[in-house]
């Protein structure tokens, strides 16, 4: 897997992602230690609240404001490719809200997709307590 294929986007917005090598390594780490064998094409898309409600509302038939939607494209079960995409506004919001730094926000953000990508789900009580307790795992594992 080439770091390379983990690539970051911006639209309709200007946000530059900081430490981007970094990020990918730790993408590429985490998603070797949910045990795939590799990070095909992945793409993480950060834009605004209203690109992300028009995506909600056209793909996924949801009238609302979100954080974050994961679109799987994988074809081989031990590699994960796909579509992420961000709402930079919620994660500054949500990052106020819950007074953690925009930078752990995000990051918290961007493994929940990658989690989603590895088959980790969050509709049931559960299974958010499971990937509550995997984005910290995992956020504590980050090397930066």
């Amino acid at each position: 897997m080439a770091l390379r294929d983990i690539l970051f986007f911006s639209e309709g917005i200007t946000y530059i992602l900081k430490d981007k090598q970094k990020v990918r390594q730790w993408i590429q780490d985490t998603v070797k230690s949910e045990g795939f064998k590799r990070v095909g094409q992945l793409s993480f898309i950060l834009c605004s609240d209203e690109y992300l409600l028009n995506i909600n509302q056209e793909y996924l038939n949801h009238n609302t404001y979100t954080d974050i939607v994961t679109f799987d494209s994988s074809e081989e079960d031990d590699v994960i490719e796909g579509d992420i995409f961000i709402s930079v506004e919620r994660v500054i919001e949500n990052a106020n809200k819950f007074d953690v730094s925009q930078r752990d926000e995000l990051h918290r953000v961007i493994i929940h997709g990658v989690l989603h990508l590895c088959g980790y789900h969050d509709k049931k009580k559960e299974e958010k307590n499971l990937m509550t307790e995997k984005e910290n795992e995992y956020l504590l594992k980050r090397p930066f």
